[in-house]
C-alpha cells in the first residue's frame, strides 16, 4: 500500500515539475510555415526588440502577410525577458532564435540598440558576411548600441549598412506627423508597386550621412503639422525633405557585396497604412529575386490595433506577461496603449 501511496505520490509530482518545466521553456519566437499551395522556397527572419515603437505588434503581423498569402516561410524573433520568458523589449541582451539566419534568405530588422551576446550575433554576422539582402526599419537605423564581435563595428551597422544611424526626429516628436512622396526619376521602381499614399503618424526621422550617389532613394517624409493624415506640411522642414525609403548596397567585412532596402517608418501604427504593408512585401519580393506584383494583397491575417508608440518600463511590460503564442496564426495582440492621441487613418 505504501508503495502504491509513494508512486502516486511521485507522479503528482513529475506532472507537476513537467507542467513547470513546460512554462518555463515557453515558446520564445514564431514560426509561420506558407500558406497550403503557396510555398515559393524562401525564408524570411523578422526580428523584433525595440522600446518604442511596438516592433513586437509590427513583426508578427508582417510575417502573416509575407507566409500566408505571398508563400514565404517566416521565423519572427523577440527580445525575451531571461526570467519570465516573456516578450520584454527592455531585454536589451536577449534575442533567441538569430541561428534561423543560417538558412534564411532575407532578414527584415527593426531592433533598437540591441547589445546582443555573440553566440545571438554570431549568425547576424554570418548573414551580413554572406552578403545577403536586409530590410531595415525606424530603429535599425541603429539597431545596435554596441560591441566588435567578429571585429565587426556594431554601434556603426547603421551607417555601414543601413545608409544612417540615428540622427534626429525632423519632425517634431508625437506632434508632427509624415506623409510619403515619391521621388520622381524612380517612380516606376517595382518596389514601388502600387504604393502611393503612407501617411505615418511617427515623425520624419532626420537622414543626412545617406550618399544619395550610392543609393536609389524611392520616397521622401513631408513633415505634417499634426497627427493627422490631412493635415498641411510643415514648409520649413521640407526644404529639402528627407530619405524617407530607399535601396542601398552594401560593403559586408567579407569583401561581399549586399543590399538593403531601408525606411525609416515602421512605428506599428504607421503599419495601419495599405501602402506601407506593401513597401515591404514589394522589398521582400524583390530582395529575393522574384517578379514583384504589380498590385499586391497585403490585407491582414488576424485583425491589427496597434499600440501606440512611446516609452513605457520593462516592469510594465512584465505586468502585462506578454506572451509570444499571443502573436501565433489566430491570435491577436495589442500590448498596451500609452497616453497621446493621434487621428484614426479614415479608410
Amino acid at each position: 500500500m505504501k508503495k502504491r501511496c509513494y508512486a502516486a505520490t511521485a507522479f503528482a509530482f513529475a506532472v507537476c515539475f513537467l507542467s513547470t518545466v513546460t512554462s518555463l521553456h515557453a515558446a520564445d519566437h514564431l514560426v509561420f510555415e506558407p500558406a497550403e499551395g503557396k510555398a515559393n522556397g524562401k525564408h524570411i527572419v523578422l526580428i523584433s526588440g525595440d522600446e518604442e515603437y511596438r516592433t513586437e505588434e509590427s513583426c508578427p503581423m508582417l510575417g502573416k502577410i509575407l507566409s500566408q498569402t505571398h508563400g514565404f516561410k517566416c521565423t519572427v524573433l523577440f527580445a525575451i525577458d531571461k526570467e519570465t520568458g516573456g516578450i520584454n523589449p527592455y531585454q536589451i541582451d536577449n534575442i533567441p532564435g538569430t541561428e534561423a539566419l543560417n538558412d534564411a534568405d532575407l532578414m527584415i530588422l527593426a531592433t533598437r540598440w540591441r547589445v546582443l551576446p555573440d553566440d545571438q550575433l554570431d549568425p547576424i554576422l554570418k548573414f551580413i558576411n554572406a552578403g545577403k539582402p536586409i530590410i531595415a526599419y525606424r530603429t535599425a537605423t541603429h539597431a545596435f548600441k554596441s560591441g566588435h564581435y567578429g571585429d565587426y563595428d556594431w554601434a556603426n551597422f547603421g551607417i555601414n549598412v543601413v545608409g544612417e544611424n540615428w540622427h534626429s526626429h525632423h519632425g517634431k516628436h508625437k506632434v508632427e506627423g509624415g506623409r510619403a512622396v515619391i521621388v520622381e526619376d524612380n517612380a516606376n521602381h517595382p518596389i514601388l508597386n502600387d504604393v502611393a499614399d503612407i501617411y505615418t503618424p511617427s515623425d520624419i526621422y532626420g537622414v543626412v550621412h545617406l550618399d544619395e550617389s550610392a543609393a536609389t532613394v524611392l520616397l521622401r517624409g513631408m513633415v505634417i503639422q499634426h497627427l493627422d493624415p490631412a493635415a498641411p506640411p510643415v514648409d520649413a522642414k521640407n526644404d529639402p525633405m528627407m530619405p524617407l525609403a530607399w535601396l542601398k548596397p552594401y560593403e559586408a567585412p567579407s569583401g561581399k557585396t549586399g543590399q538593403c532596402v531601408a525606411t525609416t517608418a515602421g512605428a506599428a501604427v504607421d503599419f495601419r497604412s495599405e501602402d506601407l504593408r506593401r513597401l515591404i512585401v514589394n522589398a521582400s519580393y524583390f530582395l529575393t529575386g522574384m517578379d514583384v506584383p504589380k498590385s499586391a494583397d497585403v490585407a491582414f491575417i488576424d485583425p491589427y490595433v496597434p499600440s501606440f508608440y512611446g516609452f513605457e518600463t520593462g516592469k510594465l511590460y512584465r505586468d502585462r506577461d506578454l506572451r509570444v503564442e499571443e502573436f501565433d496564426l489566430g491570435s491577436s495582440a495589442t500590448v498596451f496603449t500609452p497616453k497621446g492621441t493621434f487621428a484614426p487613418v479614415a479608410h
